[in-house]
């Protein structure tokens, strides 16, 4: 019989993420109950969003405990069911955590066609590319001709906001943590600009970057970046706040940006945030408009992978240094 390797919250992090925070075992397989599906896992995604989870700031994912599988969506084969409407072999998208085999109640599960690339369906087809998509087009509003600015702009849902801002006609700029990063959003994905937050002239880069200031800032990263662009929004402009990765992987978050809220109100300056989740009942009209993007050439889906379960942990650490570019994906099967 094969075993279940599960990752598990050792410890909750003090200061920036180790992977020691986490440690592998072995459980025995779980066995699915009356309308309930086992699943293994083949690939998940890790986001910046579930360290906001173990530092327990993310309201919507409860309180960090230790010696529990760590969360995560995957994508799974069906290989033991007991529900209806699932059989062996089929694809799905389920909250599987990070382990080899998972059991889940069948409305918790979403089929895919088999033939779809996982990392495909767990990135821009998947929360990544929802947020992105729902978080820009109703949240910020774009018109033509406007100016949008994305921090965190190489990550897994900035290089997407980017993307879907230029099909809306805006003049896009990405703030990024390297050279690398922006060469990849002008040169690979069609940004008109991009600024190193790390580059000590960024200030300036930054003004140089938006001289028609700014219309939407697409805030991911909250923290000093959000306080440079409170400072160049237009009348009228909109903030959407999406993440606030730069306050995840510390024990001492930053205060908030100054000029709240004398910027916002000498500015009329909309400043909203969401979650994806708020859009659930349409997301299959905005996965087929991502998807026919896709198959135009429109968008293109940017995805760092590693091999193996045993990887996540150094994967997340990764990430959250600003390694990875896109979704980080884990090929688990």
């Amino acid at each position: 019989m094969p075993e279940n390797r599960q990752v598990v919250i050792a410890m909750l992090p003090t200061g920036p993420l180790k992977a020691y925070d986490f440690e592998l075992r072995s459980a025995e397989l779980p066995v699915p109950g009356d309308g309930q599906v086992r699943c293994r896992t083949l690939a998940l995604t890790i986001g910046a969003g579930q360290r906001a989870g173990l530092q327990g700031s993310a309201s919507y994912a409860g309180a960090p405990v230790t010696g529990v599988v760590m969360g995560g969506t995957g994508v799974a084969a069906v290989d033991v069911s007991n529900a209806p409407g699932f059989a062996v072999g089929d694809i799905v998208v389920a909250p599987t955590g990070w382990q080899d085999y998972s059991v889940h109640d069948a409305a918790r599960l979403q089929k895919v066609h088999p033939g779809t690339d996982p990392a495909l369906q767990l990135g821009v087809l998947g929360t990544n590319g929802l947020t992105a998509y729902f978080g820009l087009l109703e949240v910020g509003r774009p018109k033509p001709g406007e100016t949008v600015v994305v921090s965190a702009a190489a990550g897994s849902v900035g290089h997407v906001v980017g993307q879907i801002a230029k099909l809306r006609g805006c003049r896009v700029v990405g703030v990024a943590g390297s050279d690398k990063k922006c060469r990849i959003l002008t040169g690979e994905l069609g940004f008109d600009a991009a600024v190193n937050y790390k580059d000590p002239d960024f200030r300036d880069a930054f003004k140089a970057a938006t001289p028609g200031r700014i219309d939407i800032y697409f805030d991911n990263t909250g923290g000093d970046i959000l306080g440079s662009a409170l400072f160049r929004m237009n009348v009228h402009g909109r903030i959407v706040c999406c993440g606030a990765v730069s306050q995840y992987d510390t024990n001492d978050p930053g205060p908030g940006p100054r000029g709240i809220p004398g910027l916002l109100v000498n500015n009329r300056v909309r400043m909203e945030g969401f979650l994806v989740f708020d859009y659930l009942e349409r997301y299959g009209q905005a996965r087929e408009e991502i998807a026919a993007w896709i198959r135009d050439g429109q968008l293109v889906p940017r995805v760092t992978e590693f091999r193996g379960l045993e990887r996540a942990p150094s994967a997340f650490v990764e990430l959250l240094g600003g390694g990875t570019i896109g979704t980080t994906i884990i090929r688990v099967a």
